[in-house]
């Protein structure tokens, strides 16, 4: 399977140290990612950083060298109980809010992006949790492409394109046929994770491909089978992680 790696929660005040620490790995394996900036971040879970004034000026320069840039939501803060199309999680950004208050806030983030010379065509949902109204509101907004879903490429719903991200991180490595995402958070990442994620990138170097490969794939339509067992796995996977975390307690 081939492997495209997107990196959620980039603002101006994440960690720096870990953001720059992955860039290097990228360059020296070779890898173009996929890039979730938050347009105007009020997540104190993501405020690591005092905000670097060249923030913008750093994504323009990673673009230029293959970076595709997405935009993550508008202010990555959680404001319903509500997993929507995807429930990898309860919680979100957009999904239960009336259609008007979705659009209002996409094309709020769109326009901060646009005012830095960035024109987003890909969404990538906060919690990776959204509903029809984002849906059709992303649409109205111009944005082509979800980076989220389950498969083994592209496919089409809604009138929109989906970008699956895997499943279970095993599965990038297995023998299907395809084309997936490997999804990483940056902020925190001990030297040991990066230790690790150097070894997967040495390992399966050939399996990685930049992310604009995966905007060249033709999309399939999904079926309707296909978008019940999506949903299923998603269910199943945001309780799994539920009962994680208890038995932590």
């Amino acid at each position: 399977m081939k492997i495209t790696v997107r990196m959620d929660d980039i603002t101006p005040d994440m960690d720096w140290k870990s953001f720059e620490a992955f860039t290097a790995l990228f360059e020296k394996y070779g890898i173009a990612p996929l890039l979730g900036i938050v347009p105007q971040n009020a997540d104190p879970n993501l405020q690591v950083d005092p905000p670097n004034p060249n923030f913008f000026d750093r994504m323009r320069q990673l673009q230029k060298k293959g970076y595709v840039l997405a935009m993550h939501g508008c202010r990555h803060v959680y404001t319903t109980g509500r997993g929507g199309l995807f429930p990898l999680n309860g919680e979100s950004e957009f999904a239960g809010r009336p259609y008007e208050k979705q659009k209002e806030l996409l094309a709020e983030g769109k326009k901060l992006l646009q005012a830095q010379g960035i024109c987003p065509k890909i969404f990538m949902a906060p919690g990776h949790t959204f509903d029809r109204n984002t849906v059709k509101a992303l649409r109205e907004l111009g944005f082509l492409y979800i980076t989220d879903g389950f498969g083994k490429g592209p496919y089409r719903r809604d009138h929109i394109t989906y970008l699956p991200i895997s499943f279970l991180r095993r599965f990038c490595f297995s023998g299907r046929q395809g084309i997936t995402t490997l999804v990483i958070h940056a902020n925190h990442s001990t030297g040991e994770e990066l230790a690790r994620y150097e070894a997967m990138f040495r390992e399966n170097q050939e399996r990685f491909v930049p992310y604009t490969a995966f905007m060249e794939e033709t999309p399939k339509r999904q079926r309707l089978w296909a978008r019940a067992a999506e949903y299923a796995m998603a269910f199943g996977k945001q309780w799994a992680g539920r009962a994680k975390r208890l038995l932590r307690r």
